[in-house]
Order: structure tokens, then C-alpha cells, then sequence
């Protein structure tokens, strides 16, 4: 997987082009570093909301983890203008919903969502790595398998979930348990470069 010249040049703080044969790491956290999930049912309305607006024709989900005041979801584009088309209204439906069960009014989210572009498939398997690892870093859970709001089970097949789409991640590994321990194992050699793009991340951990 090659960057293009225009996702190269993009500007640090601005979402990279969301184009089509690209894969991205979108997220977004609450305002104020509150919470986005505010009552048991939002869990699972936020997935209902991502099969609804997460097409297949446009947008895949490789995988993805909720967490109390933000999110992240690993996608591969294959239409064009997902800002608009998908993630726009996706927000907008999700935020208009649980204002509207929690009689508030105002933003829920701290801006609009965050992009970036994901040019290797090292870093791609190493990203699901730290997503998957959200909630235990957060002291959520003691195994990544315990927390119900990430695709970690269907990647190991103690879930056999319809909406994340593994294959590729998993057929760089010779079976899930190989995977698993990549993921829960205690070494990760994963290049110095990456890890620096990976840290930069931990603002919304």
C-alpha cells in the first residue's frame, strides 16, 4: 500500500483526502472530555447507527472500539465523499438521538470527526492492535475480550460478529490464536516510527 502525493501533503490538524481505495483511522471524542455514551442503550444504538450509515458499497469497517468519551473505527473507502455522505450524518443522527432521550441540548462531540490515512499494512495490523487494547489501557477491563464494545471478539472468533470485516487483518497472521497473542502478548516490535504516530494518539485515550 503506497501514500499518495495528496494524502502526503495534507496539513498537520486537517483530515487527509478520503479517497476511495484508501484506508483511514477515523476518531472523536466528547466535548470537554465528557462522556458520548450517557445511558446503557447508547452502546448499542451507536452500532445500530453504524450498520445503518456504514455501507459496504462505500465504506468497510475493519475494526473498531467504543469507549466512554470517544471512539475509534479502522475503515477501507470505497465510494467517494464519505465526510459527507457517511460520517456527517452519521454523527448528526447519533448526537440528535441521545440529546433527544436525554433532554439536552448542544454538542456532544468536541468537533468534527478526526481522519488519518493508514499507509502500510504494518501499520494497519498494529493499529487494530492499539484499538483493540483501548480498554484495558483505560483500566476498563483486564483482556481486551471482556470488553463488549470492540471488534476484538470477532477477530479472535469468541464472537462471530457481522460487522467488522476481519479477513484482512487476519490473513496476515497464520490463525486467530496467533493474533490474539499478537495482540495480548507483552512485546510488540512494531518500528519507532509508527509508535511515534501511534503515541500521538493517547490524547483521546
Amino acid at each position: 500500500m503506497s501514500e499518495s502525493k495528496s494524502l502526503a501533503s495534507s496539513r498537520p490538524g486537517k483530515n487527509p483526502p478520503l479517497l476511495p481505495g484508501n484506508y483511514y483511522h477515523f476518531y472523536n471524542r466528547g466535548v470537554n472530555r465528557q462522556l458520548i455514551f450517557l445511558h446503557k442503550d447508547n452502546w448499542r444504538f451507536f452500532l445500530q447507527r453504524m450498520r445503518q450509515y456504514f455501507i459496504p458499497e462505500i465504506i468497510i469497517i475493519l475494526a473498531y472500539c467504543l469507549m466512554p468519551n470517544h471512539y475509534h473505527l479502522l475503515v477501507y473507502l470505497r465510494g467517494e465523499d464519505v465526510g459527507n455522505k457517511v460520517m456527517q450524518p452519521f454523527g448528526t443522527s447519533y448526537v440528535k438521538a441521545v440529546n433527544r432521550q436525554q433532554k439536552r441540548v448542544g454538542p456532544l462531540y468536541q468537533g468534527p470527526f478526526k481522519a488519518r490515512h493508514v499507509d502500510s499494512d504494518v501499520y494497519l495490523a498494529h493499529l487494530t492492535r492499539y484499538i483493540h487494547l483501548n480498554p484495558v489501557r483505560a483500566r476498563l477491563v483486564d483482556h481486551p475480550a471482556d470488553w463488549p464494545y470492540s471488534s476484538y471478539s470477532d477477530y479472535i472468533g469468541t464472537r462471530n460478529g457481522t460487522l467488522p470485516q476481519t479477513e484482512f487483518i487476519l490473513s496476515q497472521f497464520a490463525s486467530q490464536a496467533d493474533y490474539r497473542d499478537f495482540v495480548e502478548g507483552d512485546n510488540d516490535p512494531l518500528d519507532i516510527t509508527f509508535k511515534q504516530r501511534l503515541a500521538s494518539y493517547a490524547v483521546f485515550d
